[in-house]
């Protein structure tokens, strides 16, 4: 397959496809004569691994080991688990960082009267730093 048709198959754009590959995520592809990439069902189902991992929010970083432990077939599912746990307690803390913002965006659009006066708490929170 062509990198066009790779990119369809996995769900991962030709763009991301040439960055996961220029990183080391993945490895080269292989090339016709005339220089352009050409991809196999395996290049495709390591490629759908990484779109999933990235829809649920691991960095490229955690990606690679993820991927290391797939590969691994004699790897220890214990280590996975504790990567995914490790993985939802940072998602657990960006949640509450983020409901912590919104609490305050709503108290802060709450005390501002939206009207034509130049005073605004919102701008003057900000200015705190």
């Amino acid at each position: 397959m062509n990198i066009g048709e790779t990119a369809k198959a996995s769900g991962v754009s030709a763009k991301m496809i040439r960055h996961y590959e220029s990183i080391g995520l993945i490895g080269e592809a292989q090339r016709t004569d005339a220089g352009y990439r050409v991809y196999g069902p395996q290049d495709v189902q390591v490629l759908q691994f990484i779109h999933r991992s990235r829809e649920l929010g691991f960095s490229l970083e955690q990606i690679k080991t993820l991927l290391a432990l797939w590969q691994d077939k004699h790897r220890a599912s214990k280590d996975v688990r504790a990567m995914a746990r490790q993985h939802i307690a940072e998602l657990d803390k960006k949640i509450s960082d983020m409901q912590s913002m919104k609490r305050t965006l709503e108290k802060l659009s709450g005390a501002c009267h939206g009207d034509d006066r130049p005073d605004c708490p919102i701008l003057d929170d900000l200015s705190l730093g």
